[in-house]
This record gives structure tokens, C-alpha cells and sequence, in this order.
């Protein structure tokens, strides 16, 4: 199956996805000439050299308030008749609600003449520097309850991606 992964990944953590999902097609097709493209979403990827042969799109992003980043909503939006795989990561979350909505509203850049093929979703690893900008609004109010939250999700969510997160992806590709 002839396929393009493009995603968007400023901190890797959706990139480690792409690049499972890039392993697990090249595994069922036996071959690594099946990718026909592998990256970031360049100005005019839709016009790609052979990107039009791509029998499914894997689009990937990273949440940027409950939505994609600008730059992987741009290249959806000029997507027209494909079949897309949404990915994604994101920071806070670990609920499959949360990452249901943050799906949804990320398929609202795609044209309906585009058909969704499949989703996944896990929660990704934040910089350091939102722990310690959480940790300077405690220091400031001890009794925050929510920021208290916060810094327990930032530190659940350090090993992320994991095995698990990886293993659960294949599954979701294997239904494709």
C-alpha cells in the first residue's frame, strides 16, 4: 500500500509515532518503497511528486490548544479526495474523551470529499520548562489545587509515548 506520513512534531513525541507507523508499513509491505513521503509538512506538501499516488495520508500533530498545530491544519486543509490517518499526541489527558474531542476538532480542517481512516491518540512528554513555570505558580500559592494537578499530570506524562503507547497504535494500524 503506497502511503505518506507527514506530521508535525516540535517536541518528537508525535514523531515517534510517525516513525512506528512508517516500521509497521514497512514490515506488512515487505518493502520501504512503499513511502512516498516522510516529514514535516513543507509549504506545498499536498503538491509532492507522487504524493497524489498515496493510497492513505498518515497526518500527525501535536496539540496545540485542543487543536493541531497551524502548520499540519494548513496541510490538512489542502488535502481533497484522500484517505487520512489522524495521529496525534498531547500533553495533559491520558482520557479517551479528551483525546476524542482534540480528534474531532483537528477533522475539521479536512475537506468531506477527504474520508478519515483511522485515529490514535496518547499523551505526550511537555518540555521541562512547563513543570518549572507550574512549580513557580505554586511556589507563589502552596495551596493551588490545580496547579498541584497539573505538575502530577506533566510528571505521568514523562515517559510518554511508551512500549504501550506503541503497542496500542499497531493495533489501531492493524485494523486498517
Amino acid at each position: 500500500m503506497k502511503y505518506a506520513v507527514i506530521y508535525d512534531s516540535p517536541t518528537g513525541n508525535t514523531k515517534m509515532l510517525a516513525e512506528e507507523i512508517k516500521r509497521y508499513m514497512d514490515r506488512q509491505s515487505g518493502s520501504t518503497e512503499e513511502c512516498l513521503y516522510f516529514g514535516e509538512p513543507v509549504p506545498d506538501v499536498a503538491n509532492v511528486e507522487g504524493l497524489s499516488e498515496a493510497e492513505i495520508i498518515f497526518a500527525g500533530f501535536w496539540t496545540d490548544k485542543g487543536d493541531s498545530g497551524a502548520k499540519l491544519a494548513g496541510f490538512l486543509e489542502s488535502l481533497h479526495g484522500s484517505r487520512v490517518f489522524l495521529f496525534g499526541t498531547a500533553g495533559f489527558g491520558g482520557s479517551q474523551e479528551y483525546f476524542s474531542r482534540i480528534l474531532n476538532k483537528v477533522a475539521t480542517h479536512l475537506a468531506p470529499d477527504n474520508t478519515v481512516a483511522g485515529r490514535y491518540m496518547c499523551q505526550g512528554k511537555m518540555p521541562v520548562t512547563v513543570r518549572k513555570r507550574y512549580e513557580s505558580v505554586l511556589e507563589k500559592n502552596p495551596e493551588d489545587e490545580r496547579m498541584k494537578s497539573m505538575i502530577e499530570n506533566f510528571d505521568r506524562a514523562l515517559p510518554h509515548p511508551d512500549i504501550s503507547d506503541m503497542e496500542n497504535l499497531r493495533n489501531v494500524l492493524s485494523a486498517l
